[in-house]
C-alpha cells in the first residue's frame, strides 16, 4: 500500500489549492463506489466508550472535528465522516455564492508543517449548501455551518447578512459557528466588538434554539477576547471557538507578502496560549472548542485538560493525511487510561 509520505510529496508538487480539489473529488468519488465508504471507515474510525458526550444535547462519539474551511460547501460530508471525525463544520458560507480572493490565494510552509489561506470566504452560497445538506439530515455526526458576510455587503450591512444565511442553515445544521474573525474579508475583524457582537447574537437566538458559536481570532489581546466572549455569552452563545488563523507573519519570515491567516505547527503555541488564557475565564461558564495548531494527539490533549470539550483540525489533515483522526482519539483514549480516567468529561479542564 502506498504510505501518505509519498501521496503528499506528490500532491505537494502541485498548487495547493489544487491539491484540495484533488482530495475533495476522491472523498466525492467515494460515496459513488459500493462499500468504499464503509471500508474506509474500519480502517479509520477509532472508537472508545469513553471518548464519547453528550454536549448541548447533541452526541459526540469522539471529540476530533473537522474545522470550517475544509469542506466550504458542504460536498464531503460523508466522507470526512468515514475518516472518523466526531463531528463536521461546513462552511464558510455567505448569502450569495461569491468566488473569493483572486488567485494564488493558498500557500504552504511545508517546513513549518504550515498554511497561509487568503481564500476569502469562496462558496457557492448558503441556498446551495442547505440543498445540498437537506437529505443528510439529520446526519450521524453532529453537523455546524459556519456562517459569514458577502464581501460586497457593506459592514454597515453585515448583520443582515448573518441573519439570512442563519434563517436558512439553521434547519440542516446541528450548530451554527458565527465568524466574524476571518482576516481574508476586508474589515471583518472589525465587527469583533462587544456591540455587534451582542446585537448578533441577540438577533440569532430569535432565529434558532440550537447551539450557536462564536468564532474568535488568536490575535486579540485577551481582554478584548474576553469582553467580546462574554458579551456573546449573555446575548445566548451556547460556546466560544478559540481559534481562527492569525495573521501575525512574524511567525513566517516573508509571509505578510501574501497576508491571509497562517494555520498549523506554526500556530501551535501562541493558539496554546490563547486559549488557556481564555479558558481561565470562561471554563465553566460556557463550553469550549480549541482550534489552531492541533497536529497530533499530544496537543489535543493539552487543549482538554486546559478545558476544551472538543477540538477541532485542518491543518493537521493536509500534513499528518487521512489518519490523523483515529490517531489523535487513540492517543486520547490511551492518555485516559495512563491518568485513571474513566471519560473524556473527567479530563476537560483537569488542568485548571
Amino acid at each position: 500500500m502506498i504510505s501518505y509520505k509519498t501521496i503528499r510529496s506528490l500532491l505537494f508538487k502541485l498548487d495547493p489549492e489544487r491539491a484540495h480539489g484533488i482530495a475533495e473529488k476522491a472523498l466525492r468519488a467515494a460515496e459513488k463506489i459500493p462499500y468504499a465508504l464503509e471500508f474506509t471507515a474500519k480502517k479509520h474510525v477509532f472508537a472508545d466508550r469513553a471518548l464519547a458526550q453528550e454536549l448541548l444535547a447533541l452526541n459526540f462519539a469522539n471529540p476530533v472535528g473537522i474545522a470550517a474551511g475544509f469542506d466550504k460547501n458542504g460536498v464531503m460530508v460523508r466522507g470526512l465522516s468515514a475518516l472518523g471525525f466526531g463531528f463536521i463544520e461546513a462552511g464558510t458560507v455567505t448569502p450569495k455564492p461569491q468566488s473569493g480572493n483572486p488567485k494564488p490565494r493558498l500557500w504552504r510552509h511545508a517546513a513549518q508543517r504550515s498554511l497561509q489561506n487568503g481564500m476569502g470566504f469562496n462558496n457557492g452560497g448558503v441556498e446551495a449548501l442547505v440543498k445540498r445538506l437537506a437529505p443528510l439530515a439529520p446526519f450521524a455526526l453532529p453537523l455546524g455551518v459556519n456562517i459569514g458576510k458577502n464581501r460586497a455587503t457593506p459592514i454597515e450591512k453585515a448583520l443582515d447578512d448573518y441573519i439570512f444565511c442563519a434563517q436558512k442553515a439553521q434547519g440542516v445544521a446541528d450548530f451554527l459557528t458565527l465568524n466574524i474573525s476571518s482576516p481574508n474579508t476586508p474589515n471583518l475583524r472589525d465587527l469583533q466588538c462587544e456591540s455587534f457582537t451582542r446585537e448578533l447574537f441577540a438577533a440569532t437566538r430569535e432565529i434558532t434554539h440550537k447551539p450557536i458559536f462564536l468564532k474568535i481570532a488568536p490575535d486579540l489581546e485577551v481582554s478584548s477576547a474576553l469582553e467580546i466572549c462574554f458579551a456573546a455569552i449573555e446575548s445566548g452563545a451556547s460556546g466560544i471557538i478559540a481559534a481562527n488563523t492569525t495573521n501575525d507573519y512574524s511567525l513566517i519570515e516573508g509571509s505578510e507578502a501574501h497576508g491571509g491567516g497562517l494555520s498549523g505547527a506554526v500556530l501551535t503555541e501562541k493558539s496554546r496560549l490563547f486559549f488557556d488564557a481564555i479558558a481561565r475565564e470562561l471554563f465553566g461558564k460556557t463550553m469550549l472548542i480549541s482550534c489552531g495548531g492541533i497536529m497530533d494527539g499530544e496537543e489535543a490533549w493539552r487543549r482538554i485538560t486546559l478545558g476544551a470539550s472538543l477540538v477541532q483540525i485542518y491543518t493537521g489533515l493536509i500534513y499528518a493525511g487521512s489518519a490523523i483522526a483515529g490517531a489523535i482519539n487513540k492517543a486520547i483514549a490511551q492518555k485516559l487510561e495512563a491518568e485513571g480516567f474513566s471519560s473524556i468529561k473527567e479530563a476537560v479542564g483537569c488542568a485548571r
